[in-house]
């Protein structure tokens, strides 16, 4: 079986094709499946008088995130486990219904008839996490190739069918495909499992693919064949993609631009090299220091302490602030905005906030008795303007 091999220099990408617009989704907490300390915590929390909380109690899942993903380019979000990553892919599946916000397909809002649903569904694709589940332990592979080839009246039963079916497993590199065709999803290994489940989404000829974690359930030793399967399909054919990845060391191998999530929220966004050379949120400073280093001399320093926030009742401000060695006052008082630290490189921190006051400055009880130093400007990162 070959590996394509992923090139130093992608394509040119285009415009905007898929957007996302201050997509939010809380889900609902029902109190008879065991949640009723959680609603007590929600209701202690909630300010007086807020009859939103008075009339049921929501996990926070994704909050206020714009997200927009260009032509031929690869878009990585990253995070911890629970940031939102996976429902943010749900809602730009269309598999979620996002609680507000827009969606927007080639510029224009996705309609929610039956008929633009299977066009959207033939335009943007989900590849999840887990290849054994998403296969279906009875049926073979000619059969979830087969499937949707038929469902969206791309292909007739017959030699034809076959021949579409062997093209589909030839672009994903599992050849020769005739000894494919006839395996169940357990007689093969995790690797050609996903390979199986990314065919099945080929097979709609998508201009969008979204893949969940595609590797986090694989082992090591094939993990880079499946990232450069999903950097060949974007030089190739054009493919926009956004991979989803806990891992930010992944994320700057194969992606243009990374997204940084935490407890439903984007707290960094940059060209890949930008944001993994100058991160500036102490959050994406705390995962580039957990994620492993060959050339790293010392050992890791992790700024950060505690764990993830309850989304339920998540912090006021700054939802990383009570994890984070730098935080101020006014990060636990109001959400920090949106600042431009390099080119196209913004960070929601409000260590680069200009104007605070001595109040709103003043370090939070047990962290550092003054702010830290202002990154240094005197390089420019990398595609900033001199």
């Amino acid at each position: 079986m070959t590996e394509p091999i992923l090139t130093t220099s992608p394509p040119e990408t285009g415009p905007v094709l898929l957007e996302a617009r201050g997509l939010t989704k809380h889900f609902p907490v029902h109190r008879e499946r065991g949640s009723k300390r959680a609603a007590r915590l929600a209701r202690r929390s909630a300010p007086t008088g807020d009859s939103s909380q008075a009339r049921g109690v929501v996990v926070h899942a994704v909050e206020d995130v714009s997200l927009a993903l260009s032509r031929a380019g690869i878009t990585a979000v990253v995070g911890e486990s629970g940031s939102g990553k996976s429902t943010l892919a749900r809602m730009l599946a269309r598999l979620i219904i996002p609680t507000s916000g827009e969606l927007l397909l080639d510029g224009r809002t996705a309609s929610t008839s039956n008929r633009d649903r299977r066009e959207y569904a033939r335009d943007v694709q989900l590849v999840l996490q887990d290849p054994f589940s998403s296969l279906n332990p009875v049926h073979d592979v000619r059969y979830h190739l087969a499937r949707p080839l038929l469902v969206h009246g791309l292909a007739k039963r017959g030699a034809g069918l076959d021949e579409a079916i062997k093209g589909l497993l030839e672009r994903v590199s599992l050849s020769p495909a005739d000894q494919f065709l006839g395996k169940y999803p357990h007689e093969m290994s995790g690797g050609q499992r996903q390979r199986v489940a990314i065919a099945r989404s080929l097979a709609v000829t998508p201009r969008v693919l979204l893949a969940d974690e595609p590797v986090s359930m694989l082992d090591v030793s094939i993990r880079l064949g499946i990232l450069n399967l999903l950097g060949d399909l974007r030089e190739r054919d054009g493919l926009t993609i956004l991979y989803i990845t806990h891992d930010i060391a992944s994320a700057r191998y194969l992606a243009d631009d990374i997204v940084v999530m935490y407890a439903g929220q984007v707290v960094e966004y940059g060209p890949a090299q930008s944001v993994t050379d100058h991160p500036s949120h102490p959050y994406t400073q705390l995962l580039l220091s957990a994620a492993p280093d060959p050339d790293r001399v010392e050992p890791p320093s992790l700024q950060g302490r505690g764990s993830p926030p309850s989304l339920v009742s998540p912090p006021s401000g700054c939802r990383f602030h009570p994890r984070c060695p730098h935080a101020m006052a006014v990060c636990a008082q109001q959400t920090p905005p949106d600042a431009q630290v390099g080119s196209g490189h913004l960070s929601a921190c409000w260590l680069h906030a200009q104007g605070l006051d001595t109040d709103q400055a003043r370090p939070l009880a047990g962290r550092p008795d003054s702010r830290p130093p202002a990154p240094s400007r005197s390089t420019p990162d990398p595609g900033e303007e001199t």
